[in-house]
């Protein structure tokens, strides 16, 4: 407002400046003085006319800088009244305009005090026959709700809680501290721990709808090593182009199958080595090992029939690799991409040759999964999978099986997705093979803002 009456101001002024300029020149009197009086006079008149509609502007726009701020200092903040003298129509919608602005800058700046919430639903349906592992012929298998949130500059948290039709469980909920000394990253809360590729992602971020066979058979299924403990990671030195990472990890050693806890001393460990390069443009090779140690439930077993532990501890040694090999142009991204991946399991686990007692033995039993998967174009992805794994608790029964995958797109929040699965199983109760021919299929919609999973 200040800057319109400056601007007023000097309208007001110029035209008395170039009129004292314009003062003619003594001359002597002619014919040609008295032909130009008339246009002059005319001139002068039309300025005056001026001068006055430019002081009348600014008695306006002071009358108006007035009356607004008298508005805004009778007017509370948190509501807006009405003039009690008529106003212009241009000030009866500035002071509206400001306090709208505030409030909405009020909504936006509390709106950054909440996490990002998400929701992901994972419908699945099966049909034909499994007669080792059969699995319902519809079922709602989970509903996630995530929620993620930057707690200040140096932690962020996540929490993810699984809804299922058996009950609802925390899937992992963690608080990552990101800016420790000596460059290290610590996470500390429930979370998956970093043994391979599969078992770190989530049933919604798989390129297929079941887990491998080797996962379920060796490293706890569709949990996984899922358990409360401290992790700790470090980007360690490594040759030119290479980017080398080391996890280690600890936890309380409640784990599926895999581990079981009977002491509170009984904890497990993880470690874990990743490589990563890129060798162009498009492509790029990822490299892991892994190991994991715990106490199984043999040793839980024991001391619930009998009271006491025998000299043996009941340990399981888990070693595992992974590689995956990826192609993704950048320009065409959405469009083709190319993803093969590979993990090879070796378990060694302590037990007991009967349930119930027996002689001490040692199982090695030895696991492996092979996919790979091919966006066609924005829509479409084909892929397959080929598996063959022993069982943690009896090498000698081995399951072989094969996969053919198709996943539709409508868009980057719901996917649709078919799988043809065949098996030669094992049966631990009768010792023989049978084999399974099934048809998965699988519906997945995405709500809220889902952060991203490890890649």
């Amino acid at each position: 407002m200040r800057k319109k009456i400056a601007l007023a101001a000097a309208l007001v002024a110029w035209p008395v400046l170039g009129f004292a300029q314009e003062k003619p020149a003594p001359a002597q009197a002619s014919s040609g003085q008295t032909q130009a009086a008339a246009p002059r006079e005319d001139r002068v008149k039309a300025l005056e006319e001026q001068l006055r509609a430019l002081a009348d502007q600014v008695a306006q726009l002071q009358n108006d800088l007035k009356a607004m701020r008298e508005a805004q200092a009778a007017a509370p903040a948190e509501a807006v009244a009405a003039p009690a003298a008529p106003a212009p129509a241009v000030m009866a919608v500035a002071p509206q305009a400001t306090v709208a602005a505030q409030l909405g800058g009020a909504q936006q700046n509390a709106k950054l005090l909440n996490p990002d919430i998400s929701m992901i639903g994972d419908f699945i349906g099966t049909m034909g026959r499994n007669t080792v592992q059969p699995s319902r012929a519809l079922e709602l298998h989970e509903s996630e709700v995530g929620l993620q949130a930057i707690i200040d500059p140096y932690a962020r948290a996540d929490v993810f809680i699984s809804f299922g039709e058996e009950g609802v469980n925390v899937e992992e909920g963690y608080v990552t501290f990101t800016s420790l000394p000596a460059e290290l990253r610590l996470r500390v809360g429930k979370m998956r721990a970093e043994f391979g590729k599969v078992n770190t992602i989530h049933n919604h971020a798989l390129a297929y709808i079941d887990r491998p066979l080797a996962t379920n058979n060796l490293v706890g299924g569709e949990d996984g090593i899922d358990d409360a403990g401290m992790s700790l990671t470090r980007i360690l030195p490594a040759p030119k182009n290479w980017f080398l990472e080391g996890t280690a990890q600890v936890f309380r050693g409640d784990s599926a199958d895999v581990f079981q806890s009977s002491r509170r001393q009984d904890v497990s460990v993880v470690g874990h080595v990743r490589a990563y390069k890129d060798l162009g443009e498009s492509t790029n090779l990822d490299l892991g090992i892994s190991y994991a140690r715990g106490h199984n439930d043999q040793e839980a077993a024991l001391l619930k029939t009998s009271g006491i532990v025998g000299h043996n501890q009941f340990l399981t040694n888990l070693y595992g690799a992974d590689a995956t090999l990826r192609w993704k142009p950048l320009r065409r991204a959405i469009y083709k991409s190319f993803l093969w991946r590979t993990e090879l399991f070796w378990s060694v686990r302590d037990q007991l040759s009967a349930p119930t007692g027996g002689f001490f033995e040692t199982q090695h039993a030895i696991g492996m999964y092979s996919s790979a998967e091919y966006r066609v174009n924005r829509r479409w992805t084909v892929g397959g999978r080929f598996d063959r794994s022993g069982h943690a608790a009896n090498a000698a029964l081995t399951d072989n099986g094969f996969s053919a995958i198709l996943t539709y797109w409508p868009s980057e929040f719901s996917q649709i997705r078919g799988q043809y699965r065949f098996g030669r199983l094992a049966n631990p109760a009768s010792a023989g093979l049978s084999d399974a021919n099934e048809l998965l299929f699988q519906f997945l919609f995405v709500m809220g803002a889902h952060g991203a999973h490890p890649f």
